[in-house]
């Protein structure tokens, strides 16, 4: 009797107790009709539990997304196909599809019976304001009888993986003219997106047409530089995210971090849709390998979907990586965080002679806590000296018109 209290919802419960008060009151006063319909009151609750009790079917559950992978704030539609594999009908249930909380609402339906070998189809639709992968499932089911006095939960295994990757904003691709003065801060917005290492630089050799001179890689070195006459089939260009929890403020999707996996998102759109053949470093291209490796732009915001603060990778693992890529050259694009300035001395060591590093710092106050962060201006100015174009970036910055502004700042030049 008791597995069978425990199916009774309040009104049965409260039924039993009721049928329970009407046998006494037959008793005391001798009513024998009063004493039946206690007997009926007390009974029929614990008979609808064990209809319930016993209504066992097994189903199988399918779902459809579409689409598969969707950026943060779109809608996917998911089709889920219920099918009975049993040899019996199923009974009227309400089932309730089991969501992470940033989808929304969960869904809750009634589905009718369904015959043996046959499958009954429904439908909702879920949004995401934070990437990541997201399980649909698995589906809870109620199964009740029809005066609502006993119910059975149960959960019908079966789930599906929602992958909801960063959003990507667009980004400037017209010519601007860059701020500062100089050769360097005469060039076109197009040359300060690629990068000198479209023209590649060398030591001066007895012979060398003057004309070659790289002025500019001159200045900083005091050597003699000429550009290269051969050029990369392919520019290349590394992305490096800062990994420590440190070095950023706030949480969720309006954290620091969250902020630089989008921009950094939108960058590897924008040069991959340049031409550019795109290394992503951070701890999961760490951690399999991937960073050596140039990536598409569905692998790179796939990896960036997933990627997550992580202290005890290190970032002596991912500059180590980044260090590996740009001593070969390439233009290089750092998000981080203010925490640490010989962090930040290291990643200024990475832009090579005669490459283009922008980096974009993040003003990890302005986000929200960051108790270890430091003043975003130190930091700055630690790569601009360094050679770097960077600029500090603050909460409800625009990406789009951050990257214009990082994109036409003449080397070493003040904001």
């Amino acid at each position: 009797m008791g597995p069978l209290r425990s199916l009774l919802t309040t009104r049965g419960k409260a039924l039993v107790g009721a049928g329970i008060v009407l046998v006494l009151a037959g008793v005391a006063f001798g009513f024998v009709d009063l004493i039946r319909f206690g007997v009926l009151a007390v009974a029929l609750p614990f008979a609808a539990a064990l209809v319930v009790r016993t209504r066992r079917t097994r189903m199988r559950i399918e779902r459809h997304i579409s689409p598969d992978r969707v950026s943060v704030g779109q809608v996917a539609h998911v089709t889920m196909t219920l099918q009975n594999v049993s040899p019996q009908t199923t009974p009227l249930f309400l089932a309730e599809e089991r969501l992470d909380y940033v989808l929304g609402d969960r869904p809750r339906f009634v589905v009718g019976r369904i015959s043996p070998r046959q499958s009954r189809t429904v439908e909702y639709s879920v949004r995401s304001h934070l990437r990541g992968h997201h399980p649909l499932g698995p589906l809870g089911a109620e199964v009740t009888d029809p005066f609502g006095l006993a119910i059975r939960s149960a959960v019908l295994e079966g789930t599906a993986d929602l992958v909801v990757l960063p959003a990507v904003h667009p980004l400037s691709a017209s010519r601007q003219p860059s701020s500062g003065v100089g050769s360097e801060g005469e060039q076109a917005h197009l040359l300060a997106l690629h990068g000198e290492d479209d023209v590649t630089v060398r030591e001066y050799r007895d012979g060398d047409d003057l004309r070659r001179i790289h002025w500019p890689s001159t200045a900083r070195t005091g050597d003699l530089m000429v550009r290269q006459e051969d050029r990369p089939a392919q520019r290349r260009a590394v992305l490096l995210l800062d990994p420590r929890p440190s070095a950023h403020g706030g949480s969720g999707a309006t954290g620091s971090f969250e902020w630089a996996v989008t921009a950094l998102a939108s960058i590897a759109a924008h040069l991959t849709d340049n031409g550019y053949a795109v290394h992503l470093v951070c701890v999961e291209t760490v951690d399999t390998t991937r960073a050596g490796d140039p990536m598409t732009i569905d692998e790179i915001l796939g990896t960036l979907a997933v990627t997550q603060p992580r202290e005890e990778t290190g970032e002596d693992d991912v500059l180590r990586a980044a260090q590996a890529l740009t001593e070969a050259g390439g233009f290089v694009v750092a998000v981080i965080g203010p925490s640490d300035p010989e962090v930040t001395a290291r990643v200024a060591s990475l832009r090579q002679v005669g490459t283009t590093g922008l980096a974009l710092v993040l003003d990890a106050s302005t986000f929200g806590s960051a108790p270890d962060a430091d003043a975003v201006g130190t930091h700055v100015d630690v790569l601009r000296l360094a050679g770097w174009r960077a600029v500090p970036v603050s909460r409800g910055d625009d990406i789009g018109h951050t990257w214009d502004v990082l994109t036409t700042v003449t080397v070493g030049a003040r904001q």
